[in-house]
């Protein structure tokens, strides 16, 4: 159970509040150290599904963690960075969206999860969250490189408009299952 791939996974669970304490500090060394940490953990949500490929060690325990961490550390960011006002009021619009397409696939996923019905993740899922991860690195970089404004919202925006695509995808391919719960 505590491969490698499934230790980069927990770490990258550890790093979250420590990332989160960083932002809420503020100031440049705190922001930098912040910032490294946070590329240093979203790396580790390709590394670890590589190595545990490569290695032949794909456990139970490593795909229910990774999509857990993945969750946790866009939507702990999400909240931090709208606390401390790294993110604009129009920002918030496609930050919402993220949070409330990730809470609701989590669900959509537990409640089906019993009837024996795999919910798959898209190619276009993968894009989704590599685009919700360099968003955030985009924001957060923002204060300490001037003109990262434009950028940073337009890829937040990209991420969040695959975010709800890739929902409204989960929800579409779960619809004939949620019919045949209710009988």
């Amino acid at each position: 159970m505590l491969n490698l791939p499934n230790l980069l996974t927990i770490g990258r669970i550890i790093a979250i509040p420590v990332i989160c304490w960083l932002l809420v500090i503020g100031g440049a060394p705190a922001l930098w150290v912040a910032l490294i940490l946070y590329v240093a953990a979203a790396v580790t949500d390709w590394l670890d599904g590589y190595l545990a490929r490569k290695m032949h060690i794909v456990s139970g325990l490593g795909r229910m963690l990774d999509p857990i961490a993945d969750k946790l550390l866009v939507g702990a960011l999400l909240i931090v960075l709208a606390y401390t006002r790294h993110l604009s009021a129009w920002d918030l619009i496609p930050a919402v969206a993220i949070m409330i397409r990730e809470i609701f696939v989590s669900g959509l996923r537990e409640f089906l999860g019993p009837k024996n019905v795999v919910v798959h993740v898209t190619k276009l899922a993968k894009w989704k969250t590599t685009a919700q991860l360099v968003a955030l690195a985009i924001v957060m970089l923002e204060p300490l490189v001037p003109g990262l404004g434009l950028i940073s919202d337009i890829v937040l925006w990209i991420a969040g408009i695959l975010t709800v695509v890739t929902g409204a995808q989960y929800f579409l391919g779960a619809l004939p299952h949620l019919d045949d719960a209710a009988k």
